[in-house]
């Protein structure tokens, strides 16, 4: 007798196989899933509490519930349409773990799903016939929703809802096909006659090889654990040659040939059948491929069925009779017989993630460990300020709505809202920032950047956001999208000076403006912008952007490097910084002091060019290289110059000039409020702020200007054109924003700090501004006091009286200082002779004249030959004697 050996003529399951052994372990493995799926419910359930806030119950509370946020959504859902039949409704699924466990396999499985539906449908109906207690918390009974339109049905017959011993009735009545349809589905009940039919097959055959053999039945039992503990080897073994970079083992010539070779990649794939050395039937044969090889899938023919007489010796032969059932992997043709192996799929690469993780804080640098470590020795010189005067960094737990789900669902929602308003693209990247998150998207062909941009304000209503900016990414093809963030991070000053940003920065005059949106910190270097102009409106954060600038330039320059003049019209922001060591001057909040300290600046700018030309160098670095090589080796900087010609032999004559060998330090001009000080002396501010602009860099004098008023007449072409690195707040206007830094997005900003930094060439980058609070700053200047007072110029302020007046009239309380006797223009030479002092203001104030009438006067001297021109300054040189000259002779 014959018996077969192909796979398809046995219809029973193999229950001793490798797959079928591999298969209870999954089941088994679902099994304990759903148990602890379960345990989950359970516990979600007995702690939930009708005042969490779920879907029906809106609250800022936090939920009671142990699974939190989720568990008591899903308790109050399940309690409003269930009630307490939810509790019913899970004891089918505990039948089913337990079934999955124990490897038990149940038929009709459709019908007992909904055998399971409409159980806990009608349990609801009973439970919803017991009156609910004083104390139950939801409107519906305790059978919930569902109970509650199940028992609308009897209420049609009698008349009103079931209660009492109607109630009873009724209850009675829907238990008994509750009770059979939760049976039913936990497998109790309905068995099919396949399954009595399986069940008696394995009593029997496991009755048959306990009474025929003994020793087959334990070696049928063991045949699982050998296929297991043989794939774990081979399994092993790929492991080491791949961990020790060595090739795939060859075959010997007589060793076994397994009827399935597995990858050795990390998952042990199945890859093709190796088929045995069997006679080839004739008939069969390969189907020939016209593509090549590697692009098309192998195509093997099937094995043949052998007719084995029973009297062979099984063991003699190179393979298995039992053949074992076809892999997942290999599907039959549809066109004919054969079996068809899937090509192996190419590893898929990964996607990009969109989400890009958070830049973490700035690391701290060397100068916080050394202050931390201290030093029993007290320092000589000036010291800087210490770390600790700025307030800490706080341990701000990370906002739940920038995780990484959240962002992603906010992308979705983003392209859905584009996509509404005709603009088609993708979300690209999306970057986390401590104040907003940036969405990068990568339009659609033909989609204008300046439709989306137009597109803001719609945007950041759609998306529920208080201000939405849109603006293009340079170098890419992106459009950036700024949506802010629910909760807002601070960002303290003491995180970027104490950063290794800073402290390794090698600017010259390094200021902390603030983090990018994606948290990385923003080291600027005034010396190459080389000025500032800052713009935005009443609290929007100017004046606090103001305070960290110069925060930052006195924690790293000392008052022999760095020297400031702040200018301060309000007289509030500035004035704290009054007596520090740093400065040239007390803070001026008299504009026309201003217009003279400005003039100051301007000539001072002059006298440095003429030093630097001296000894040939080009900029005030290369000025102060020069005067410390000179002070180390000792030698003193001079030149000859030719001062003329001998009158006798007329031979030229030299002299040799030594220079002062002191360095320059920076000068650091700081104008608070620009259009305070344009009304008052528009023409000449404008001027001085001009020439500063335009030749200061190079002399090592800069200029911070900021405006809460920007206007065309307040920052006006000739300044912009001198200030091509600007920060603007929050302005109210487009045209604010155009009027600052060219294009709209300044009036999206988000104020306390949020600024768009546009560097030199037009580049505009968002910024958070860092907060310092005025009890830091009162700290700091007091310990700045302490290190030393100032030593101020008078020279800077000292011109106030011959300079600072603006107005047109007559002198003080409308009186003239006229003689009734002497011609004015006669006394006006005469005060201008014996005071050596020639302006139109001076002779102005000193005869009480109007300022017309005076400046007739002075063109009258300089007709005459008395004075000469103005220069730059507005300074005239008095080319008469004057009555001290008269006296030093």
């Amino acid at each position: 007798m014959a018996r077969s050996t192909s796979p398809a003529m046995d219809g029973r399951p193999d229950r001793f196989s490798f797959s079928a052994f591999m298969l209870r372990q999954i089941q088994a493995l679902i099994g304990f899933a759903i148990f602890l799926l379960l345990a989950l419910c359970v516990a979600a359930l007995a702690t939930w509490n009708v005042a969490d806030p779920s879907y029906s119950y809106a609250t800022a509370n936090l939920p009671t519930n142990v699974l939190g946020y989720s568990g008591a959504a899903f308790a109050d859902l399940v309690m409003q349409f269930l009630g307490l039949a939810s509790v019913v409704s899970m004891l089918p699924i505990v039948a089913w773990a337990l079934a999955l466990i124990s490897g038990r396999c149940f038929s009709r499985i459709p019908a007992r799903m909904g055998a399971w539906l409409a159980g806990s449908v009608l349990s609801s109906a009973v439970i919803g016939c017991f009156p609910p207690p004083l104390t139950w918390p939801i409107p519906n009974g305790i059978g919930g929703v569902v109970g509650d339109m199940i028992l609308r049905f009897p209420a049609l017959f009698v008349g009103a809802y079931p209660t009492g011993t109607f109630a009873m009735v009724v209850g009675c009545i829907f238990s008994l096909p509750t009770a059979w349809l939760m049976l039913f589905a936990s497998g109790i009940v309905g068995h099919s006659d396949a399954d009595e039919i399986e069940e008696d097959y394995v009593d029997t055959t496991s009755k048959a090889r306990v009474v025929g053999d003994e020793d087959e039945e334990d070696e049928s039992r063991w045949v699982a654990l050998s296929g297991a503990v043989t794939h774990a080897w081979y399994m092993s073994q790929g492991r080491l040659r791949r961990l020790f970079g060595m090739g795939p083992r060859k075959r010997r010539q007589g060793d076994f040939e397994s009827p399935y070779d597995f990858n050795d990649d990390e998952f042990g794939t199945l890859n093709e059948p190796v088929r045995a050395k069997t006679p080839m039937v004739r008939g069969e044969r390969m189907e020939p491929s016209m593509e090549p090889r590697a692009a098309s899938p192998r195509r093997i023919v099937a094995a043949p069925s052998l007719s084995v007489d029973d009297d062979d010796d099984d063991d003699n032969l190179p393979f298995d009779t039992d053949m074992p059932p076809r892999p997942a992997d290999i599907l039959p043709d549809d066109d004919d017989d054969e079996w068809m192996i899937r090509a192996p799929a190419k590893a898929a690469g990964k996607p990009e993630p969109r989400v890009v993780p958070a830049v973490t804080r700035p690391k701290p640098g060397a100068r916080v460990e050394r202050e931390a470590q201290g030093s029993f020795i007290r320092p000589e010189g000036f010291q800087l300020p210490s770390m600790h005067l700025l307030a800490e960094p706080k341990n701000v737990v990370r906002d739940s709505t920038l995780s990484a789900d959240a962002l992603e669902q906010n992308a979705r929602m983003l392209e859905g809202v584009l996509e509404d308003f005709g603009v088609k693209g993708e979300i690209i990247h999306v970057r986390p920032g401590p104040v907003v998150t940036l969405y990068e998207l990568e339009p659609a062909p033909g989609i204008k950047s300046s439709r989306v941009i137009g597109l803001a304000d719609d945007i950041a209503r759609s998306m529920s956001a208080i201000a939405a900016r849109v603006a293009v990414v340079p170098g890419r093809n992106a459009i950036g999208i700024e949506l802010p963030n629910q909760t807002r991070e601070t960002v303290y000053l003491r995180e970027l000076i104490a950063s290794r940003d800073f402290e390794g920065s090698k600017a010259k005059l390094a200021m902390a403006l603030g983090k990018t949106i994606g948290g990385e910190a923003v080291i600027a270097d005034l010396a190459k912008m080389p000025h500032l102009l800052v713009a935005g409106t009443t609290g929007s954060g100017k004046s606090v952007a103001i305070n960290t600038m110069i925060l930052s330039l006195l924690y790293r320059m000392t008052p022999e490097q760095c020297r400031l003049i702040m200018i301060d019209p309000k007289m509030l922001e500035l004035s704290v910084y009054d007596g520090i060591p740093h400065l040239l001057s007390p803070v001026v909040t008299d504009p026309k002091k201003a217009v003279v300290a400005l003039k100051w600046t301007v000539r001072e700018m002059e006298e440095r060019y003429k030093k630097m030309s001296k000894i040939g160098v080009r900029n005030i670095d290369g000025f102060n290289t020069r005067v410390e090589q000179a002070l180390s080796k000792g030698e003193a900087i001079s030149r000859t110059v030719q001062t003329g010609f001998d009158r006798h032999t007329g031979e030229a004559m030299y002299e040799t000039e030594e220079f002062d060998l002191s360095p320059m330090p920076y000068i650091v001009v700081i104008i608070d409020e620009m259009a305070d000080l344009m009304m008052v002396a528009g023409k000449d501010i404008e001027g001085a702020v001009q020439r500063l602009a335009q030749m200061a860099r190079a002399a090592g004098i800069h200029v911070i200007m900021a405006t809460q008023r920007p206007s065309v007449d307040v920052i006006t072409g000739t300044i912009k054109a001198n200030f091509p690195t600007r920060i603007s707040f929050q302005v109210t206007s487009k045209i604010d924003s155009r009027t600052i830094l060219g294009e709209q997005g300044a009036e999206q900003l988000l104020g306390m700090g949020d600024m768009l930094y546009m560097a030199g060439g037009g580049r505009i980058q968002r910024v958070h501004g860092p907060f310092v609070s005025d009890v830091e700053v009162e700290e700091i200047v007091s310990y700045l006091k302490t290190q030393g007072s100032p030593q101020y110029l008078d020279a800077i302020t000292a011109d106030d009286d011959e300079d600072g007046d603006y107005g047109g009239g007559g002198g003080p309380a409308g009186t003239s200082n006229l003689s009734d006797s002497e011609d004015p223009y006669d006394q006006a030479v005469a005060i201008v002779l014996r005071d050596g002092k020639a302006s139109t203001s001076y002779v102005q104030r000193r005869l009480g004249i109007g300022y017309n009438r005076a400046a007739s006067l002075i063109e009258r001297m300089e007709k005459e030959g008395i004075i000469g021109p103005a220069n730059h300054a507005g300074k005239r040189e008095i080319l008469v004697p004057t009555e001290a000259d008269i006296l030093d002779r």
